[in-house]
């Protein structure tokens, strides 16, 4: 009798545990129904037979509403030190007309070693940061070098070294955030001409630790936003790293990048899911509300007939069309918003 009650009561709990996981997927995907829906632009961006769109790990919006893009050409990721490969020789930064999907101007040849990070700021300066190099650059929007942080090629966890940085966030002030990132664990915070302010974070999973830093954006209030990659989060603080609150996927294992489009108040999130480190699932797009409310996801989970991608970063223009930087497939997709 005693086993008939228990075994009664364990399908009951794991009823009510499954059915509101289920009732949760069900409303969530009504709501997005119901809402704003995303469509995939087919064949953008137009590139020429000879153009190597190669991973292209950081997205940006100029002014004009051009996309830039940075890419690591025939590069890939290498699991040796990668401070040990030579630069890579063809262009690595292209802006691409986010209408005709046509390439506008490529530039960056023979700088880099291993892509990563890409912000444009107010003025239109391009901002990257350098796995390889293990440094953060500042150019004027036609490729002039006007800031370097970091020693080339030389890691640390001092104010004027990174270990392999990931993002930068440039404030309406000109000072800036930059998420350090695979070799550490922190967010740093510099004045406008490159003076180290202050720092926050260490490795681990509690409140304003990161287990690398992979992407960052900021509100209109000065809200910082940071993908906790393998912690599989986004975490939000104020502008001097105050924890203000957390969202937890709880599907995957990683949680790419994020960015604010600002004029709608909206944060978006990418992530990543394989099973058993061999099967690819693929990436989903969510969208929140900036006290990081969930409103609506697609791409793997649904709403979404293209190929499986590995979203590395993500950019909004002043449209509401999404950007996404398709690691897998090497390739930038477009989603025009219906």
């Amino acid at each position: 009798m005693e086993f008939k009650q228990n075994s009664i009561l364990f399908f009951l709990t794991a009823f009510l545990i499954f059915g509101c996981k289920d009732s949760e997927k069900s409303r969530l995907e009504q709501e997005t129904k119901k809402s704003d829906s995303y469509v995939l632009v087919n064949d953008w961006p137009k590139l020429p037979d000879n153009f190597t769109l190669g991973s292209p790990t950081g997205l940006g919006l100029d002014s004009e509403g051009n996309i830039i893009a940075f890419h690591r050409s025939g590069r890939t990721w290498e699991t040796m030190p990668i401070s040990h490969l030579p630069v890579i020789e063809e262009n690595t930064i292209s802006k691409i007309d986010s209408k005709t999907g046509e390439i506008l101007n490529s530039w960056g040849n023979n700088l880099f070693i291993m892509p990563h990070g890409l912000e444009v700021d107010k003025e239109d300066n391009i901002w990257v940061t350098d796995c390889g190099l293990h440094q953060i650059f500042k150019f004027d929007s036609s490729g002039n070098l006007l800031m370097t942080l970091g020693e080339a090629k030389v890691s640390g966890n001092d104010s004027e070294h990174f270990n392999l940085p990931t993002d930068v966030a440039v404030t309406a002030d000109g000072s800036f955030y930059v998420s350090d990132g695979y070799g550490n664990s922190r967010v740093i915070k510099f004045s406008k001409d490159g003076t180290y302010l202050f720092e926050w974070g260490k490795f681990g999973n509690k409140q304003g630790e990161f287990n690398i830093p992979h992407g960052i954006d900021l509100d209109n209030e000065g809200n910082v936003y940071v993908a906790d990659r393998e912690n599989n989060r986004i975490q939000k603080f104020d502008a001097i790293g105050n924890f203000i609150a957390v969202w937890q996927n709880k599907i995957t294992e990683q949680l790419y990048s994020v960015t604010i489009d600002n004029k709608n108040n909206h944060l978006f999130g990418i992530d990543y899911l394989t099973v058993n480190d061999t099967i690819v699932k693929g990436s989903d797009i969510f969208r929140f509300d900036l006290d990081i409310n969930l409103q609506l996801q697609f791409g793997r989970t649904g709403f979404y007939d293209g190929p499986i991608s590995r979203y590395h970063d993500i950019q909004i223009d002043n449209d509401g069309s999404i950007y996404v930087g398709d690691i897998l497939g090497n390739r930038i997709q477009k989603f025009e918003l219906k």
